[in-house]
């Protein structure tokens, strides 16, 4: 006999904040948002604030268009390799010369070689 299991439900208000925040990274408002990826932006504001749970279409199109990981919803616990941080960074570096990627990996040089000897004392 089969016995169907509640399945567990997904908190997306943690995911409505930091699309949130992403939008504010990249200098879009709601509605420039919501014409990019083809919603109103009175849905945006229901994920962004209530937790509201976007259909997977619009997670996608979310995701994508802010350069957002994923990983740190579905898998909270787990250690992230890539954050939505290091992501919208590394949209960033793809438009930058090599002479500025240059001083970009000097300057991420230094602050590594600080922070180690910062950690050591």
């Amino acid at each position: 006999m089969f016995v169907k299991q509640q399945a567990e439900r997904i908190n997306f208000k943690p995911f409505g904040q930091a699309i949130k925040s992403a939008g504010e990274k990249k200098g879009l408002t709601r509605k420039e948002l919501a014409a990019q990826i083809r919603i109103s932006p009175r849905y945006i504001a229901s994920i962004e604030s209530s937790g509201q749970t976007p259909s997977l279409q619009v997670f996608y199109r979310l995701v994508t268009c802010l350069d957002m990981s994923v990983d740190q919803f579905f898998f909270p616990e787990k250690v992230i390799a890539k954050t939505t941080q290091r992501r919208q960074l590394d949209t960033l570096l793809d438009n930058i010369s090599e002479n500025g990627l240059r001083i970009i990996t000097a300057v991420a040089k230094e602050i590594a070689d600080t922070e180690q000897k910062n950690s050591l004392k």
